[in-house]
């Protein structure tokens, strides 16, 4: 019985590697191992901001949605806190959105978490 060899497989799996690798500079596109190594990086790196990519965007809509807020007298932790009282449930994405595009319909919603604020304890 002759000894089996990966050969074909072997090559198949270099070529899908260096085509991932390509555009890389130097022997990171050139070498095996250091090709695989820098594709193994990038991958996990893709991997991470993905989801970075995620909070990133988030936080970005909490500053427009602050500084929305501030401008018409209130934060933006008491905005959320009496939208949240009211039962109101639109996601911040779209809050921003609104508050960039439709500033009556963000007035309103300002009004709403005014009028559920909670009674502020004396001091």
């Amino acid at each position: 019985m002759p000894r089996a060899r990966s050969g074909a497989a072997r090559h198949r799996r270099k070529v899908r590697l260096f085509r991932a690798a390509k555009g890389y500079r130097g022997g990171r596109s050139k070498l095996y191992r250091t090709a695989k190594e820098a594709v193994m990086r990038a991958r996990a790196t893709a991997y991470h901001d993905r989801r970075a990519k995620k909070r990133t965007f988030r936080s970005l809509w909490v500053m427009r949605l602050n500084a929305a807020c501030r401008e018409r007298g209130i934060n933006y932790s008491c905005f959320i806190a009496g939208l949240t009282r009211a039962s109101v449930i639109v996601n911040r994405k779209v809050m921003a959105q609104i508050a960039i595009d439709d500033t009556a319909g963000f007035d309103a919603l300002v009004e709403i978490a005014k009028a559920n604020q909670p009674a502020k304890a004396a001091a």
